[in-house]
């Protein structure tokens, strides 16, 4: 893996990830391995967790399917309730697995439910939190039930109390290293289509193989040059909606996407642009979309649990 660059290395090995639950523990614990900076665990049963964890939220990616919607939401019914102060909220006697499930995978609920990708990966990462939970902390899983009958946690304190991160701003991680299970934002560096609502940037999840989620057509996962592609042709596509707001031609988009693919010369270029570091908040300048950090989840295991809920 030069240059730490684990995009390939499942290609390479001739594995089946997508099929082969065992290609996708190799996957997890190869790109691990290769970490360019030491990552450690409190004991062992928190390393062996942290890894089924990541090989849960890949399958539950795989299977994750939404509307993307920057401006409405919905989940089923007959689990969530939503209020304003609190978000949505599991309804009484009702399970925090099956609610996440069936909220993100319509092969389960008979359809698709609208989110932004930023809580689209909430989803999923806190439904694989749930299950390994479920399996070897009961305690931990009733806490997230208990926390989830009472108020959602969101953005920032969500980052905060069910992640950490890997890497930072000061001590970049290698662009290209990746391990399935990673969360990941590749930030829109263009100034004016970043006030869009919703395309500040796109935050996905690493499905190892070299592709990350695509949940609006989840049959079509992106590898990084799609990704940085698109992104990078969301500076045509600002216009405003009936209301003077602004808004995206996710039309004019794909043209412009077509149109570059077509191109290895103009693909060169974008992917020049793109596949740098980003700025840092606020700075729109010769950044890319790749930022220097990863999400992961925090510990679970009884003994070594580091996460704190607020309200349970």
């Amino acid at each position: 893996m030069p240059e730490f660059n684990t995009l390939g290395l499942a290609a390479t090995q001739h594995w089946q990830g997508a099929q082969s639950d065992v290609d996708l523990s190799r996957e997890i614990l190869w790109t691990l391995l290769a970490s360019p900076l030491p990552l450690s665990f409190p004991s062992f049963e928190e390393f062996d967790s942290a890894c089924r964890i990541r090989h849960r939220l890949v399958r539950a990616a795989q299977n994750t399917s939404m509307d993307f919607k920057t401006d409405e939401v919905d989940r089923p019914p007959e689990h969530w309730q939503y209020d304003p102060d609190t978000g949505f909220t599991l309804k009484p006697g009702k399970c925090l697995i099956e609610a996440l499930t069936l909220a993100t995978q319509p092969a389960l609920s008979g359809r698709q439910y609208a989110f932004s990708c930023y809580r689209a990966t909430e989803y999923v990462m806190l439904l694989a939190l749930a299950q390994e939970a479920h399996d070897h902390h009961p305690e931990l899983f009733e806490r997230l039930q208990q926390q989830w009958r009472t108020r959602a946690i969101m953005s920032g304190p969500f980052q905060d109390t069910l992640l950490r991160e890997i890497g930072s701003q000061g001590q970049p991680l290698p662009m290209h290293w990746y391990v399935p299970g990673d969360r990941v934002w590749f930030r829109n560096p263009d100034d004016a289509s970043s006030d869009v609502y919703g395309y500040e940037g796109s935050w996905v999840l690493y499905l190892g193989g070299g592709l990350f989620t695509n949940f609006w057509q989840h049959d079509q996962p992106y590898d990084i040059a799609s990704k940085c592609v698109e992104i990078y042709h969301w500076r045509d596509g600002v216009c405003q909606d009936a209301q003077g707001r602004l808004s995206m031609d996710e039309t004019l988009v794909k043209s412009r996407v077509d149109q570059t693919r077509a191109s290895p010369t103009q693909m060169r270029h974008v992917l020049d642009r793109m596949q740098r570091l980003r700025d840092p908040a606020g700075v729109y300048a010769h950044g890319g979309c790749m930022d220097a950090t990863r999400e992961v989840t925090r510990w679970v295991c009884p003994g070594t649990c580091d996460i704190v809920l607020p309200d349970a």
